[in-house]
């Protein structure tokens, strides 16, 4: 039976756009050859770190939500270890709570980028010819 999981991962800050897109590619990869599902992907950027790591003081932050066999994690994570252009990860099993939580963010991140922006009212012409006079 596949769990759904939530992997984090901060990437070195000195890789080009193309490498990055590489390194995510290979864990959707991975995750996929392992007879597992990706649900959802998130770029989150260029980010300040808290500390710094390996002398590094920002990161590139990348999200997958997926599906998988509970063994599989094991496997991500020792190519995790092994990639010198990953700084950290995290690696969490969503109960259904989380897991409904998680697809609330998607559809309302997923919404939020389709819906038109909100109109803005126009002040009466009336009342900005006062501001103007005080």
């Amino acid at each position: 039976m596949l769990k759904q999981y939530e992997t984090v991962f901060i990437a070195t800050p000195v890789l080009s756009d193309s490498q990055m897109k590489d390194a995510v590619a290979k864990y959707t990869d991975l995750i996929k050859a392992n007879g597992g599902e990706v649900v959802y992907e998130e770029d989150w950027g260029l980010k300040q770190l808290a500390y710094s790591i390996q002398h590094k003081t920002s990161g590139f932050y990348y999200l997958i939500e997926f599906k998988a066999d509970p063994q599989f994690v094991g496997i991500l994570e020792t190519q995790y270890r092994r990639d010198e252009r990953i700084l950290r990860y995290l690696t969490v099993a969503l109960d259904k709570n989380a897991a409904a939580y998680a697809e609330k963010r998607r559809n309302n991140k997923l919404g939020a980028k389709a819906a038109p922006a909100p109109e803005v009212e126009e002040a009466p012409a009336a009342a900005e010819e006062e501001i103007a006079n005080d």
